[in-house]
């Protein structure tokens, strides 16, 4: 037998919390399905310093915390599991949790999030949080007058690494192929920073330290050598992957597999379906982004419903 739900939000990360908290104030009693990665990316940061009303910081860990509580004190019931398979062909719309209960639900606001692309490497995921992260306007500030390396070549490497030779002392780029990916006027901003030193046919072989990040060691393409960077910070910017594949066959996604939704709202094409996050911004994707985003989530699914009385 299905259950049925008002409104069903599938994602934990900041979006999914706030749509919850807004969808349980205005009674809609919300079902979240928290996914694999309860509380999302901020679950893997340390210190948080940017998202407003904690001014002496937070850990990512216990905001999500602070998040879980306040869905939880409005009437949120959270369910520790994963969706493995939708069918939004008609409302109610079919969720399947975990390959075998199926819920049924009015609307659906999908809060997935995306996932950083990483390296690969086991020294990049045992000092990730101590000197090794996947975002500098996150990250960035603790390392103000040190050196730092960032790894990519497109566009989004190269916006970083000109934000972080705004902090540090020195930013180490380093690139796999011979050229930038980015487009001109971003290579040009990195060729036009002093503080940058590009490294082409560069890859990277290991992030060395013990308790934080001490130095990179990188092997070169052209001269088959190998040498030691003394970095305190390490950035991995070879983009993000929205974890939205479930969703392809019902809802329109951009080329890099980010929900596309109206502009100024979060409607999808699928009506009573809603998307906020990371799942659908490709270019803020900031906690304090994806939280507003979640608040226009809820309030979307709310008029949306009110619309069908």
């Amino acid at each position: 037998m299905s259950e049925k739900i008002h409104c069903l939000i599938i994602g934990s990360g900041p979006a999914g919390y706030t749509a919850a908290i807004y969808a349980a104030r205005a009674g809609l009693k919300p079902v979240m399905v928290a996914g694999l990665q309860p509380g999302g990316q901020l679950t893997i940061t340390t210190e948080v310093e940017n998202y407003p009303g904690y001014p002496a910081g937070i850990q990512g860990p216990e905001m999500m915390e602070h998040f879980r509580k306040q869905a939880e004190r409005f009437g949120t019931a959270i369910r520790w599991s994963y969706v493995s398979s939708v069918d939004f062909s008609k409302a109610p719309f079919k969720v399947v949790v975990e390959e075998k209960e199926t819920l049924l639900a009015d609307t659906v606001i999908v809060a997935t999030g995306a996932s950083a692309k990483w390296l690969g490497l086991p020294s990049e995921q045992r000092l990730n949080g101590f000197g090794v992260s996947a975002c500098a306007v996150c990250d960035g500030y603790f390392f103000k007058g040190q050196d730092v390396a960032i790894v990519g070549g497109g566009d989004t490497a190269a916006e970083e690494a000109t934000y972080l030779a705004k902090l540090c002392n020195k930013v180490y780029m380093l690139v796999r192929k011979d050229e930038l990916r980015a487009s001109k006027s971003m290579q040009n901003r990195v060729k036009n920073t002093p503080n940058i030193e590009t490294l082409y046919n560069t890859e990277t072989r290991e992030i060395i330290g013990e308790k934080a990040v001490e130095g990179v060691r990188v092997y070169s393409n052209t001269s088959k050598t190998e040498k030691v960077l003394k970095v305190t910070g390490f950035f991995v910017a070879i983009g993000h992957s929205p974890n939205t594949a479930i969703f392809k066959d019902w809802l329109d996604l951009d080329e890099l597999g980010y929900i596309k939704t109206t502009p100024g709202s979060t409607r999808t094409r699928v009506p009573g379906v809603f998307a906020c996050g990371d799942a659908q911004d490709r270019i803020y994707r900031q906690a304090v982004t994806a939280a507003g985003s979640g608040c226009m989530a809820a309030l979307d699914a709310e008029r949306y419903l009110a619309s069908l009385e």
